[in-house]
């Protein structure tokens, strides 16, 4: 009968004041244990205390395992929550499509997914803090020996690293322009990179001729120490970038007060602002960089390009690229090499100059000046004709004698 007994619901209270009577009932005081059993048998009320003390004991145990057994309400969350926990340990149908994906190949174990990414690793140093997180500039940081934030190197156990760096350098001769690959009739043939090593203060550009687009990255002074020099507002509006183009389009890149110098000196040179690009900047592990390096009042994690137009320049082909770059971060000034794919694409085959380059920047179909330029490369004869006529030393270096020559 007992086993039979299922609890349905308890009031908590009315067990606990029965239960606490009995209790009462028990601790009364009783008949000591050195007592005859003469006497408790011949007396009749000693032996109905026994009685009565036995049934209480198995009330009591009876009132125990009621408050002990599970009632069914709690027999039904146990069982909902085995059932919740049985559908949480199946795997879902995306689950099931991935390990499809990454599952051996065919009936070779062992022929695993390749991912093509490139891996990283940490770099854990004595005085790296791992509860600090990732370092925003990571392998660009200046004071990685110093730096308590977390950063990372390519994992050298990458299987992938061994096929990237064997393609590395085909994929840099071409980009390079060093080889020129025969083109079918009817395809563009770029120039090889051309530079000159030059201070942009004092260089005549009348010799160069005339370009369809101009890029230029220059010093800006914007009142913050930087590890290179810069130049004054008034060398910056005095720049000899008028002689460079009748007809075409300049990017300009400024960061910080030069935004609004950069569109004064638009309207000195005689362009007109169409249009503007931003880098936005991220790190190594491609997250958006929030500590930049410049930024009087907030972080800089963008850089804006000015874009503008002077005259009516034809054949350019637009809508085709979007006004937002989103690219990593490298050595200091140094821009995403997405600008010049935007701008091949925007104005293919036309001569391109970028004023303030250095090695990195050289391109096929662009001539580079810059004061961090190795020497002097043409390969156009009648450039280097116009360039030996202008400069005879090929000295560009230097102020000219008399500023009236320039």
């Amino acid at each position: 009968m007992d086993a039979e007994i299922e609890v349905v619901s308890a009031e908590s209270v009315r067990l606990a004041a029965v239960l606490t009577a009995l209790i009462e009932e028990q601790s009364a005081p009783a008949k000591r244990k050195g007592d005859s059993a003469t006497d408790e048998s011949t007396n009749p009320k000693v032996a109905k205390n026994v009685t009565d003390d036995k049934k209480t004991a198995k009330s009591d145990t009876d009132i125990m395992s009621l408050l002990a057994m599970p009632s069914s309400r709690e027999k039904a969350v146990k069982r909902v929550g085995e059932e919740i926990m049985d559908l949480l340990s199946k795997p879902t149908a995306k689950e099931k499509s991935l390990a499809d994906k990454f599952k051996s190949q065919g009936d070779k174990p062992g022929k695993q997914y390749e991912c093509k990414k490139l891996h990283f690793k940490k770099i854990i140093q004595s005085h790296t803090d791992e509860s600090l997180g990732d370092c925003s500039f990571l392998n660009t940081c200046f004071h990685m020996d110093s730096c308590k934030y977390v950063h990372y190197e390519v994992d050298n156990a990458d299987p992938n690293i061994t096929n990237k760096t064997t393609n590395e350098p085909a994929t840099k001769n071409s980009h390079n322009g060093a080889t020129i690959v025969p083109k079918p009739d009817g395809v563009l043939t770029l120039t090889p990179p051309q530079w000159i090593q030059c201070d942009l203060r004092y260089l005549d550009m009348t010799f160069l001729g005339k370009f369809a687009v101009i890029m230029a990255d220059p010093p800006w002074d914007i009142h913050m120490e930087l590890p290179y020099g810069t130049m004054s507002d008034d060398e910056m509006r005095c720049l000899g970038v008028p002689q460079l183009q009748d007809s075409g389009l300049i990017f300009l890149w400024v960061t910080g007060r030069a935004m609004e110098l950069g569109r004064e000196c638009l309207k000195l040179w005689g362009y007109e602002r169409v249009d503007e690009l931003i880098w936005v900047k991220t790190n190594q592990l491609q997250r958006i960089i929030r500590t930049g390096r410049t930024g009087h009042w907030l972080n800089h994690g963008k850089e804006h390009c000015l874009v503008g137009m002077k005259g009516n320049p034809e054949n350019l082909n637009r809508g085709l690229d979007c006004d937002v770059i989103v690219a990593e971060v490298r050595a200091t000034s140094h821009k995403p090499d997405e600008i010049y794919g935007i701008i091949e694409r925007l104005s293919p085959g036309t001569r391109k100059i970028e004023l303030f380059g250095r090695p990195h920047n050289v391109q096929p179909n662009w001539i580079t000046l810059g004061n961090q330029v190795d020497g002097v490369r043409l390969v156009e004869p009648d450039l280097i004709a116009a360039f030996k006529k202008r400069y005879p030393d090929g000295n560009c270096m230097a102020p000219p004698a008399d500023p009236l020559s320039v």
